[in-house]
């Protein structure tokens, strides 16, 4: 069974190609935070391996081993613990050192199962080093291995990598199937259901753990609040916030990216109330606050700092200096007629 939500083309496209066994060699599933990219990875070792045929069953014990991170033959490659690097303590790189080790049990036959998988998590972690090494493999792959790399964006892999795999793009998954799915197999009440998977936008992966982990939630909740806070704030707050969301980039990339995405719903939401069409807004429970936000700003404001948004998110996919295009960013915010920022003159 593949247990991935939404992403039936993705799943149709493996399938077949299982089907009339033409897999390809390696493959590079793109798509954002929790849609699905790891599950889909896992789903395909668990088929290749399954002792039932060439659907993942979940039942048998290779399936049930993949699932539980145990098959000697399934292994994901990634960030190692760094304890002096980063938020979650994981280091900038996937090192080198981790490419040839792969290589190496590449080299082995299957130890318990019929292929050798191998899926990098967060690939566009791979250093320079580390991708030339890898893309030795990718050129002369051995019998029985696939290699699955899994990223939020290939901008920032080499063209060489990307040629070399079959690339497979994971949308976000739609609201109703990720409610449905929510309250079916994780037994969500029906309205937190509704409201996660708006939340969430399209990352399956995000609403299921915020179902479980009320902290996420809370977390959301105060990156809202320093967005509205900023409305108000100060030229030096707002260069103070640039600073220190800046130094998360640097530890932590994905987190900056993920606030300036719910800063970008935030305000496509208040464009949606300016414009009366309140029903498909994805802040459900917010409507009085976006409301008095849509009231404070002109549709060319809103409209503008929605697109200053989307330009700093690609500048910094980019590897644009993250301080820089952060304070460009806090310029660009909207203030309130009588609370409108004075610049210092100099």
């Amino acid at each position: 069974m593949w247990n991935v939500i939404g992403q039936d083309r993705a799943v149709e496209l493996l399938r077949h190609s299982l089907e009339i066994d033409r897999l390809a060699h390696a493959y590079l599933f793109v798509g954002q935070p929790h849609v699905g990219k790891k599950t889909l990875a896992l789903n395909l070792a668990q088929a290749l391996n399954c002792e039932q045929g060439r659907e993942p069953c979940g039942g048998c014990r290779a399936c049930i081993r993949i699932a539980e991170g145990k098959h000697a033959d399934v292994q994901i490659i990634g960030r190692i613990s760094d304890s002096n690097s980063g938020e979650a303590g994981l280091k900038k790189d996937i090192s080198i050192a981790q490419i040839k080790e792969l290589q190496q049990a590449a080299g082995l036959q299957p130890y318990e199962g019929k292929h050798r998988v191998f899926i990098i998590d967060g690939a566009e972690y791979l250093n320079e080093e580390s991708a030339n090494c890898l893309l030795k493999t990718l050129e002369e792959p051995p019998a029985g291995v696939l290699i699955i790399l899994l990223t939020t964006s290939d901008v920032r892999l080499p063209l060489t990598v990307i040629s070399r795999c079959q690339r497979i793009e994971l949308l976000p998954a739609p609201a109703h199937a990720i409610e449905q799915a929510l309250v079916e197999h994780w037994h969500v009440e029906p309205d937190k259901a509704r409201a996660l998977s708006r939340f969430c936008r399209g990352g399956i992966g995000w609403a299921v753990s915020a179902s479980i982990d009320e902290s996420l939630l809370e977390e959301r909740s105060l990156h809202l609040a320093e967005l509205q806070g900023l409305a108000t704030a100060s030229l030096e707050q707002r260069f103070d916030f640039a600073a220190s969301l800046a130094a998360k980039f640097g530890k932590s990339r994905d987190s900056v990216v993920e606030i300036l995405g719910l800063w970008l719903e935030w305000w496509r939401d208040i464009l949606l109330v300016k414009n009366g069409c309140q029903q498909f807004i994805t802040n459900v429970g917010q409507e009085l606050a976006l409301s008095q936000q849509s009231e404070s700003y002109s549709l060319a404001e809103i409209r503008n700092f929605i697109e200053a948004i989307r330009v700093s998110l690609a500048q910094l996919e980019r590897n644009a200096n993250p301080r820089l295009v952060l304070e460009v960013l806090m310029l660009s915010i909207p203030t309130k007629d009588e609370e409108r920022i004075k610049l210092p003159i100099v």
